[in-house]
């Protein structure tokens, strides 16, 4: 009988905390969590120097807490993932350093973990059937891509935004037509309460680069309409921009793609990042998907925003890979998903 891998997964590259173990990359023993949200919804949006002092805060909490849960100990664990980027620089520094820490203290193998390809491999935990390849929409608030997962650790990129990501468009709208911070959420569920088709927004496609995003357009369009209400005396109905807007956003993600899983002979489609818990979108891609006879998977809720339980994951694999990192592993924030250091 082979022995169980435990992996411990560290994640701190925006404003949450987080520490997991995850057991043969598929099966979580424990996933805790400090979210920052309340703190940075006084600012409207995530204040960097104030993610980094809450990590170094809460960073050895989060982690005895999982170790705990779990109900394993250091000596247990057969390596340490984290997340080195891209992210914010000093909030994954603290995470780096911590990992590094203990990764020298207990002499435990340290994994350097792509923060969008634990995002990808978040969908291994609950869907123990899906292997690659296949087909992963990335959509959060730094990322829209669309990736062709071709093996455990092996990417290539088909289509990225050439401006906005998807959720920082949503969190611009939200802001501009009052909801505040987090915007994703806030105007999937206000879009509920929405009249479809009351106001009509663009949908963006990039000359030249067919799966390619841009959805700084939307945004402005969104901008106009609100502008233009306010000269001529009209009323803004939040909740029918909220409808507009994300229908726009929600259209061309599913289209582009359907239409890459088609150019690419690809069955399977994953979605993968905070935005991928729009119920929206999830409607859309499911239907979508079933009429083109596409399987569809997607992770619950919990696991789309960051989490360390994702990076556990992404990190067993790298692990049985043979994948090392020594102490001099450092912070990228502008790591590119694929990219190895």
């Amino acid at each position: 009988m082979e022995k169980d891998i435990l992996i411990l997964g560290i994640e701190s590259s925006c404003d949450e905390t987080a520490a997991s173990v995850v057991k043969n990359g598929r099966t979580v023993l424990s996933n805790v969590i400090s979210s920052q949200i309340e703190l940075h919804k006084l600012y409207g949006g995530v204040v960097p120097e104030i993610a980094s002092r809450k990590h170094i805060e809460k960073i050895n909490q989060v982690i005895e807490e999982a170790l705990e849960e779990a109900k394993v100990t250091l000596e247990d664990i057969d390596a340490i993932a984290v997340t080195y980027g891209p992210g914010l620089v000093g909030a994954l520094l603290v995470g780096v350093a911590e990992a590094k820490a203990i990764s020298y203290a207990a002499n435990i193998p340290l994994v350097g973990v792509h923060h969008i390809e634990g995002h990808v491999s978040a969908n291994y935990i609950e869907h123990l059937e899906l292997e690659p390849p296949f087909l992963c929409l990335i959509v959060s608030g730094g990322h829209t891509h669309l990736v062709l997962v071709n093996d455990y650790g092996k990417y290539q990129i088909i289509g990225r935004t050439r401006d906005d990501a998807a959720g920082e468009a949503f969190d611009k709208v939200a802001r501009a037509i009052g909801l505040g911070y987090p915007g994703g959420p806030k105007i999937d569920k206000l879009a509920k309460e929405g009249m479809k088709d009351a106001i009509k927004f663009p949908r963006a496609q990039v000359n030249g680069a067919e799966f390619d995003f841009s959805f700084s357009g939307v945004k402005s369009a969104v901008l106009n309409h609100i502008n233009g209400c306010k000269m001529k005396g009209e009323e803004i109905v939040p909740a029918d921009i909220a409808v507009a807007f994300q229908d726009s956003v929600v259209d061309v993600l599913v289209n582009k793609t359907i239409q890459a899983a088609k150019e690419y002979k690809m069955d399977k489609i994953a979605l993968a990042g905070g935005v991928a818990s729009n119920s929206a979108l999830r409607d859309g891609m499911k239907a979508t998907c079933e009429k083109n006879k596409l399987s569809l998977y997607y992770p619950s809720p919990i696991f789309c925003t960051d989490n360390a339980a994702m990076i556990a994951v992404a990190g067993y694999y790298e692990y049985m890979n043979g994948t090392r990192h020594g102490l001099d592993l450092n912070a990228v924030p502008n790591l590119k998903i694929g990219q190895r250091i």
